[in-house]
């Protein structure tokens, strides 16, 4: 049974935000006391319903020393006593740790591993799916930075992805995704293994990762198209090397303020996951084995093209419906990864 004081001190807590929001907060208030609010409602709503369906548990069992009512009740009491557990599975789900980072956009990069050309083809065809999968979800899109090979393939991509829930789902995609097909490139026809890394990273705020200026070199040199073709007649694409850590950014558009900010977002996403995974590992040491970790030298998935098969390594998941999973169709693997990753905490907390 789910501890009802608990229960209690979060609808309070509710309780008192709401009158907090409604009184009037201070402005530097009011985005963190509405953050949590929206966290809250649905899990008050959850708490609301448990309690309205234990009161009707009680009332049901009382109603059985009333003869007139007693068959009403013999009727209710199953249903009941059926309903609950999956309300307390429900409530459970819900009172589980939040990561901050959830709610955020979230920053999306891809770059080709092994495999020469096809591996970078590959991480297009990466790109091209989550793109479908960001539409599909009604989230906003925006490509950030994009550096192709002559066939078209992408040696690196850089994405901004804005939407609710965005980091909450996209967060399982980190790690490498591999590709078993016959290559475009191939005249034997024979199939061929390579792989493409994918890094999912919540976007962070100015005022979370201050980055000093003597920390960063920010150099400027001329952008160029794929395969070094389009070339502009201004120095406008942007490379930002943060100097503690030699972590290197760039962005290539046209713009050269764009570019500008756009690498510092990206600069501040990846000090930011650096900061989180630090945090992780202090608190548990087993932080690799969960399906969240965002472990992305970790080998994840694999794109099976002859077979038409899909396989998430870390929870035993195979899909053959590759077709549909490259246009974007990618719910049911990430309801999956998410119900393991919820399974697991669960078992973590009761344990």
């Amino acid at each position: 049974m789910v501890p009802l004081d608990k229960l209690a001190q979060i609808t309070q807590r509710f309780e008192f935000l709401e009158a907090k929001l409604a009184s009037g907060a201070a402005p530097a208030e009011i985005a963190s006391l509405s953050r949590e609010y929206s966290d809250l409602k649905p899990v008050v709503t959850e708490i609301a319903a448990y309690r309205q369906a234990l009161a009707d548990l009680e009332e049901a069992g009382a109603m059985l020393a009333d003869p007139e009512m007693r068959a009403l009740a013999e009727d209710e009491l199953p249903k009941l006593k059926a309903r609950i557990p999956e309300m307390e599975a429900r409530l459970r789900i819900a009172l589980l740790p939040k990561d901050a980072a959830d709610a955020r956009p979230a920053i999306l990069e891809i770059r080709p591993g092994t495999g020469g050309e096809e591996a970078a083809l590959f991480a297009g065809d990466l790109l091209r799916m989550y793109q479908k999968h960001a539409e599909a979800q009604g989230w906003r899109f925006e490509l950030l930075e994009l550096t192709q090979t002559e066939l078209g393939g992408v040696k690196e991509a850089m994405a901004r992805i804005e939407g609710e829930g965005v980091f909450a789902r996209l967060k399982y995609e980190s790690g490498v995704h591999r590709v078993q097909r016959v290559p475009e490139t191939e005249a034997g026809g024979r199939i061929h293994t390579s792989a493409a890394t994918v890094a999912v990273l919540p976007e962070a705020e100015d005022v979370e990762i201050d980055i000093p200026a003597a920390d960063i070199r920010i150099d400027t040199m001329r952008a160029s198209g794929a395969g070094g073709q389009h070339v502009n007649t201004t120095d406008s694409a942007v490379r930002i090397t943060h100097i503690p850590t030699g972590i290197v950014v760039t962005s290539s558009e046209k713009s050269q303020h764009q570019n500008r900010a756009n690498a510092m977002a990206v600069l501040r996403a990846r000090l930011y996951d650096m900061e989180r995974n630090r945090a992780d590992a202090a608190r548990a040491a087993d932080r690799k084995a969960q399906v969240g970790s965002g472990d992305r030298s970790e080998r994840i998935r694999t794109y099976n093209f002859p077979q038409g098969r899909m396989t998430d390594h870390r929870i035993n998941l195979t899909l053959y419906r590759l077709e549909q999973i490259m246009e974007g169709d990618l719910t049911e693997v990430i309801d999956a990864l998410v119900a393991h990753d919820q399974a697991a905490k669960l078992a973590e907390m009761e344990a």
